[in-house]
């Protein structure tokens, strides 16, 4: 153990940036690092002296060592410095350094498989005269619920608690889809996440009638997965509206064959969305006349149909920031 004291000090640093200024390659300055601030360096034996002393002269002889650490470290970082742009000098004078070959190209991100198929939705329903718009991520209880038929105490509380509102600032004909973040109390798994994104829509004017609604998600299914798919309504409910169906197209993966198939439990069809009728309560709740006025609304989850349309087994892959799942799209 060296003796840690005042002048063991100031010998040691003189003598290691001496020996410092006379290195001239990358490979000196680690073996000089090693042998004076690595695990078994002098300077780090000269540190670990330091318990021996007493309280007071720990703390003098301590600061002293500190002081002659961040200089051996700061003249190293120097040092290596110099050495670098003496070596790109040299290479310059040499014409060893191509100046004029094109650069390396920086990697380029992507968009996010959700971002994505949030696009590929928007944009099929802007092809029927939907328009895009946003509402807030955060919604106040009244808008939340009970304009949409659900009151305080509604077991459908639990169904839907969610913080996302309803589209309620422009007077009929309205045709809107809107995309957004949902979070929800949910057991997390391969099906479920407590956060994710949905998309909603909504159409009113006079005359609309449930032969719409049809039509218009016919079409959707088919612009996204393809003109052969067949559609498959049943009932469902749903608050805020009436009748409510849930929207399924028959199974891609397995053509109907369905034996073993993952995607669709061996049933033919697979579930994408709910939709339904607005309820006229809903109706009245934002101001339109459910007496003139009718509507349909949809929502949907774009990573339960991106899991479709891509066979992805698990909805946690989406957020969990692994780039071997995020780059394959």
């Amino acid at each position: 153990m060296v003796q840690a004291n005042p002048q063991n000090i100031e010998d040691l640093t003189g003598a290691a940036l001496a020996e410092l200024s006379a290195l001239n390659s990358l490979e000196a300055l680690e073996q000089w690092r090693i042998a004076y601030l690595g695990r078994r360096g002098s300077l780090t034996l000269v540190l670990r002296g330091l318990s021996g002393l007493d309280i007071e002269e720990r703390r003098r002889i301590g600061a002293l060592a500190n002081q002659a650490k961040e200089s051996l470290e700061s003249g190293l970082e120097g040092r290596t410095r110099e050495i670098n742009e003496a070596a790109l000098l040299r290479a310059a004078q040499e014409d060893r350094l191509d100046v004029t070959l094109p650069g390396r190209l920086l990697s380029e991100g992507r968009l996010h498989p959700t971002t994505q198929i949030v696009r590929e939705i928007c944009a099929a329903f802007v092809g029927m005269g939907f328009s895009v718009v946003e509402g807030p991520e955060v919604e106040w209880d009244h808008y939340n619920f009970e304009m949409l038929n659900i009151p305080k105490g509604h077991p459908a509380r639990d169904m839907w608690n969610t913080l996302r509102g309803l589209w309620k600032n422009q007077r009929p004909p309205v045709r809107v889809i809107v995309p957004g973040k949902c979070y929800r109390y949910e057991a997390t798994d391969a099906t479920h996440e407590w956060h994710f994104y949905q998309v909603e829509g909504l159409a009113v004017d006079e005359g609309i009638t449930f032969a719409n609604l049809k039509g218009t998600l016919y079409e959707f299914a088919r612009r996204l997965f393809g003109e052969e798919r067949q559609i498959r309504f049943r009932c469902d409910y749903f608050p805020f509206v009436e009748p409510g169906v849930d929207m399924s197209i028959d199974c891609f993966a397995c053509d109907g064959h369905r034996e073993g198939c993952r995607i669709c439990r061996d049933s033919g069809w697979i579930e994408i969305m709910g939709a339904g009728m607005v309820h006229p309560r809903v109706l009245a709740g934002v101001g339109y006349d459910p007496d003139k006025y009718t509507g349909f609304a949809f929502g949907m989850g774009p990573e339960r149909i991106a899991m479709l349309k891509y066979g992805i087994d698990d909805i946690r892959h989406f957020y969990a920031n692994d780039l071997r799942f995020l780059r394959q799209f």
